[in-house]
């Protein structure tokens, strides 16, 4: 049986080759559940991006990574990687311009503020669990800003300092004929714990990496939330390292340090990927996942915040919009300017019949409860030549329109990408500036 993984990109069909057939049982496995009840299960080798699945209220969590139809793969929104023992399923961006899937790892630099020009950007096994490790700044430093995890943990002493209950029997083993010291154990509210050193061997995993030793000290924060872990763990062993890994089975559940869970979840992600990679138990699902509208709407924000548009959030509750005047019943626009309000889809709207009628209805009713005179869409486009026009609305008026970043950017390396790209928003950020001023 082939370790090559099923090449298929998101929101389209493929037909099964006559070799891939022997892998039907198990995609029909790995199609049955929803997003939310893998989630649930807490399989400790997969990582679902976002892991708050109703952090916009999208019903994520509703959806299939993707369906079987017969022998067809047919896909949704969900990009990365999943698989189950032997069987492997790569899903990259049907945006993407040839094998090398410079789009979705694009927009992770850029929503995860990552800088790195040396990883493959193509969309095998390998290169999928490698840029975990750019991930992972981003997730520390988010975690750090609760404060420096601490949980009670067990130490055991024998000297003259008694601060707790004594170890009678391992006092008589210890200190006999008596010498001074006693033996006792104490319960110690410690920041060098199974979790601060599960973080520390994921760095120490990272600075010996090929490719990313670097980012470690990308910028100030990185570096001091890298030195406050390393400070913390005195204890640290490299010999322990799998040992920690057991330890850290059980999920973090603490009320205050909820950004630890999904940091203690890819620090476990990146110090297995070599088992990942070759291969696990044939019951175990593991892989990395991202949901491609909410990538896309986190990838929007990177420069149209630098336009003066605002990006509600439901599920920490931030710019919600009152839809009625006694400030009661509420609404999350994705992206709201003085003037204008956006709605942010992951669609080809190269046309106005393409735009489905809810998604119109929507835009209209932002518009006219927020009071904007201008409307429309943010979508991928592949010639930005082929623009949509504006259209003007009946009743109490308002302008219409759909906007595009310029998908198509043919690069040879992606230095090229990301500078066509860069070009890309800049247009997209005119093009918005100018509409609003005629």
């Amino acid at each position: 049986m082939s370790s090559l993984p099923i090449q298929v990109r998101d929101n389209s069909e493929r037909l099964l080759t006559e070799d891939e057939l022997c892998h039907l049982e198990t995609l029909r496995k790995l199609a049955e559940p929803t997003i939310a009840k893998l989630s649930i299960e807490e399989h400790s080798n997969l990582l679902i991006f976002p892991q708050n699945l109703d952090v916009y209220g999208d019903k994520i969590g509703d959806a299939h990574i993707f369906e079987m139809k017969g022998d067809t793969v047919v896909t949704g929104n969900i990009m990365g990687f999943i698989g189950c023992g032997n069987t492997k399923v790569s899903i990259s961006s049907r945006f993407t311009q040839g094998r090398d899937d410079y789009f979705l790892h694009y927009m992770l630099r850029k929503v995860f503020a990552v800088n790195l020009f040396d990883l493959k950007f193509n969309s095998d096994v390998e290169s999928i669990f490698d840029f975990l490790i750019y991930l992972f700044p981003a997730f520390l430093k988010r975690a750090i800003q609760q404060g420096m995890y601490r949980e009670y943990q067990t130490r055991m002493y024998n000297d003259a300092n008694l601060k707790s209950r004594i170890d009678v029997s391992r006092h008589i083993r210890r200190n006999i004929p008596f010498a001074g010291k006693i033996a006792y154990t104490t319960r110690e509210y410690e920041r060098d714990n199974h979790l601060t050193q599960l973080i520390r061997h994921t760095i120490e995993y990272i600075a010996h990496h090929r490719f990313s030793g670097n980012i470690l000290h990308n910028d100030d924060d990185t570096t001091n939330a890298v030195n406050a872990i390393c400070q913390a763990t005195n204890s640290y062993s490299r010999n322990e390292r799998q040992k920690v890994m057991n330890q850290n089975l059980r999920p973090v559940n603490h009320p205050y340090y909820v950004d630890y869970r999904p940091l203690q979840q890819l620090c476990l992600q990146i110090l297995r990927q070599e088992e990942m990679k070759y291969g696990c138990s044939d019951n175990e699902i593991y892989g990395v996942l991202f949901d491609g509208a909410w990538l896309w709407e986190e990838y929007l924000n990177t420069f149209l915040a630098d336009i003066g548009f605002e990006h509600p959030r439901n599920k920490e509750g931030q710019g919600r919009k009152y839809i009625f005047s006694d400030c009661t019943g509420w609404c999350y626009p994705d992206f709201v300017s003085r003037d204008m309000v956006l709605d942010a889809k992951y669609k080809w709207y190269d046309d106005w019949s393409k735009v489905q009628t809810k998604d119109l209805y929507q835009v209209i009713s932002y518009m006219h409860v927020l009071d904007k005179t201008f409307g429309g869409y943010v979508v991928p486009i592949k010639n930005r030549e082929l623009r949509t026009s504006a259209k003007q609305l009946n009743g109490k008026g308002g302008l219409m329109s759909v906007f595009g970043v310029n998908m198509d950017c043919q690069a040879d390396s992606f230095e090229d990408y990301l500078t066509c790209m860069e070009a890309s928003e800049r247009e997209l950020a005119q093009e918005i500036e100018a509409y609003i001023a005629e």
